[in-house]
């Protein structure tokens, strides 16, 4: 392969790379625990909080700080898997290059 093929085929990967990031950013995540619900953005921003009050008994405050740490913790693991999943395909279709890494 020459390498201004090769240097086109980089430049697409890239341009690939910077529409799945942006896909996933703009994606929103789920995360639930029983008594919370929190919607994540891809870029890890909590967009929001969902608390279902009533399940909820006054006494619980400590539990309802527990569930929103799992639910939020939740989202934020779909988020790495996605990434992971989307963003891992570029590494494996990278193009061998020499000494470039």
């Amino acid at each position: 392969m020459n390498m201004q093929a090769m240097l086109k085929q980089v430049q697409k990967m890239q341009k690939d790379m910077e529409k799945a990031q942006e896909e996933i950013n703009n994606t929103e995540f789920e995360g639930k625990s029983s008594l919370v619900t929190v919607i994540i953005t891809g870029d890890k921003r909590m967009k929001s909080i969902k608390i279902d009050s009533d399940e909820l008994e006054k006494d619980d405050l400590e539990m309802l700080e527990d569930m929103i740490i799992i639910a939020t913790n939740d989202a934020l693991s779909k988020i790495e898997k996605t990434t992971e999943e989307k963003m891992g395909a570029f590494s494996k279709n990278m193009p061998k290059i020499p000494g470039l890494f």
